[in-house]
């Protein structure tokens, strides 16, 4: 089992490695149990696409491949640097918090 990830679909991020570095764009899925992330225009890949009745044209569609985890910061949305996430309970909830600004994400 994985342990839960600190960043969360709709998130901002910026890439740290690979090639897409220095990109800045949010999360659209995360999948915790490989530890990986889909983000906005961040690895690219073409997919040839047969027509079909949905996609009656067909040809090469452009969409995102996943990035591991590890390979992405979380943007604080206080002090807008990449930051790396700490955990605090407050009231029985787990609140994720900024270890640049010690101000709550969430």
């Amino acid at each position: 089992m994985a342990k839960s990830m600190t960043i969360r679909k709709g998130d901002r991020v910026k890439v740290i490695t690979g090639k897409d570095k220095g990109k800045e764009s949010r999360v659209l899925r995360v999948y915790p149990h490989k530890e990986r992330l889909v983000v906005e225009h961040v690895n690219m890949m073409k997919k040839h696409q047969r027509p079909t009745q949905r996609q009656p044209k067909g040809g090469i569609l452009e969409k995102e491949g996943t990035i591991h985890v590890s390979n992405v910061m979380l943007l604080c949305p206080s002090c807008s640097q990449p930051t790396r996430v700490g955990r605090r309970r407050e009231d029985g909830n787990r609140v994720r918090v900024c270890k640049k600004c010690n101000k709550d994400i969430d």
